[in-house]
This record gives C-alpha cells, structure tokens and sequence, in this order.
C-alpha cells in the first residue's frame, strides 16, 4: 500500500485526508487513517477587500502546522495541498503559497473553478453506487464558491464554478440575526443570477439524480435527520425529498444564531454561515425542480442525496493515479 495526505483549503475550512491506496496506482477504494478538519475562515473579508487578512492567514498557517505534524506521523510518502475560492481571488495569494511552502515543503496549488469541479465529481463518485449512462449532478457547496458537474461513468460531460458561497453571501448580505427578509432575497438575487451563469455550461435538465457535498449541504442533512450530534455514517448516502431539505434549510435559515449553536450536530465554525448555505442549497433544488422558474424544468429531481466525500477524496485519487 501507498500512503497519501491531500490538504483541501478553501473558504471556510482546511482539511486533512490520509489514506492508504494501492502501490500501483490500480483502482479501488481509499484507505482512511486520518480525516481531519478545521474552521480557519480563510476566505475572511476577501470578498469585500481582495486580500486575505493578516489573522485569516496565522489561523491557516496554525492549522497547516498541526497537519504537517500529522503527516510526518503516519509517513506519508506523497502530499498535495490544494487551495480553492478564497485564494483564487485574493491578490496577495503569494504570501500564503510561501507559508504553506514553508510549513509543509510542497509547493500548493490554487486550482481554477473546473479543476475543483473535477475533483469533487471523482471525490462523491468513488464512493456511491456504481454510475451508468443517465447523467449525474454533484453540487459541491463551499464557502465563497460552488462547483456544479454533470457526469456519468465515462466521467465529466460540463462543469462549472460560479463565486456563490456561505461565507461569502453572509459577508454580502446576510448579516443581521436572523437575516431579514430584504437581505435574504438580496443573496438569493445573487444566487439565481450565479445559477443562470452555471446553466450556460452545464445542462442542468440532463440530471437525472443530485448529490450534494461539503460542510453545508451535510450540515442542512444532519438538521433535516434530527440528529442527536454530528453522525456522518448517518449523513452519507442519505436521500431525502427536496420538500424536507427545503424546509430544514428555510428552519436554518430563519434560527437565530444562538438557536443555531445550541444544535447538537452544528460545528461551531458553521454557526454563522449555516443560514446562507442553506439559502443557496434550497435555491439550487428549487431551480433543479423547477419550482419558480421557466428556465429548466426537471420534474425527474425528487430527491437529493448528502455525501461526505468530495473535492478531499478526489485530491486523494488524483495523487494515486499520478503513480
């Protein structure tokens, strides 16, 4: 067996995934040894400033510290550390590829939109049921972005990333407690304008299932499950109707933040940008549902599914394949 270490940074969290895979690079499923995550908020103010913030940074920088700990630990021979949304727009994106250089002795990569799309399709396919000719959609919800990839077992057919996401829709708009009513149809003029931009490219009315991935739509499935703390053996794999996610995102939404904290499953890094991903999930299944819209009408989407496995899964594959 290989051993590997994939870092997935984005907006709102960095993420550890150690794993074993096979030597050969042959296909199979991956190993888990370590899978860790911390809230670091790199994306802090970066949607307003165009730089990310001196404290943003040393909270990253902290957290890539610990994970190099861990990876010199388990002897991981192979690493890659991938940075997304936040540091795509940052101007001063340099300081942060040196720290992580420093720390870590890789140099990391900040990928474009299609690229983290890419990865994510291969993260949530590797782990559901075998995918056949019908087209298959995966939303990855992050924090200043969400990728949208249409696939099948042959892989991608389109994909694109458009800059929606929880932390930086609740930057934007959404900052009272609890979000007033002008505020939330401010973020959802920005969804619905971000949506119409993904199904330029991807053609969202061939989907014909939709699996959803990331911190917020699994967050939006723990509420919708009433689970009594965060169980993601629950959470993976789960289907529930689109009525029930939007009404357990229209409950997130509407809490106050201290209702929101006080959730048993609710990580504490999400208590503040919770609300504005699950305004952008429900926004998302409604236009996959058509309800409200001319533009697509897909009455096959019943249902959404929650995994667990993403863009970090993906990373992980990605380095197994490299040989």
């Amino acid at each position: 067996m290989s051993r590997v270490a994939a870092i997935d940074c984005g907006t709102n969290s960095i993420r550890l995934l150690i794993a074993d895979a096979s030597a050969d690079g042959a296909p199979g499923p991956l190993r888990d040894v370590v899978r860790e995550m911390r809230v670091v908020r790199l994306g802090q103010g970066v949607d307003a400033t165009g730089e990310l913030a001196p404290e943003a940074l040393e909270r990253t920088f902290a957290a890539a510290r610990e994970y190099a700990g861990l990876i010199k630990v388990h002897g991981a021979g192979r690493v890659r550390f991938v940075a997304t949304s936040a540091t795509r727009d940052a101007r001063n994106r340099q300081v942060f590829v040196d720290g992580i250089r420093d720390l870590l002795g890789v140099e990391p990569e900040v990928i474009t939109g299609d690229e983290e799309a890419a990865l994510s399709f291969a993260g949530a396919g590797s782990v559901l049921p075998a995918m056949g000719e019908d087209p298959i959609l995966v939303v990855d919800l992050g924090g200043g972005s969400t990728e949208f990839v249409l696939g099948d077992s042959t892989g991608v057919i389109a994909a694109r990333s458009v800059d929606i996401g929880c932390v930086r829709l609740t930057e934007r708009h959404l900052r009272s407690d609890p979000p007033t009513a002008a505020q939330i149809a401010a973020a959802e003029a920005d969804v619905d304008a971000a949506l119409d931009l993904a199904m330029q490219a991807v053609p969202l009315d061939r989907a014909t299932a939709v699996v959803g991935v990331a911190g917020s739509i699994t967050t939006v499935t723990a509420h919708a499950l009433g689970l009594d703390k965060y169980r993601p053996e629950r959470i993976h794999g789960a289907s529930l109707s689109l009525e029930t996610i939007s009404d357990a995102c229209t409950n997130l939404l509407e809490m106050t933040r201290d209702e929101r904290a006080a959730l048993p499953y609710m990580h504490p890094g999400r208590v503040d940008v919770i609300g504005a991903g699950a305004l952008v999930w429900r926004r998302i299944l409604d236009r996959l549902s058509g309800v409200g819209n001319s533009g697509v009408s897909n009455s096959r989407i019943e249902a959404a599914v929650a995994s667990e496995h993403d863009i970090l899964d993906g990373i992980a594959l990605s380095i197994r394949d490299a040989g």
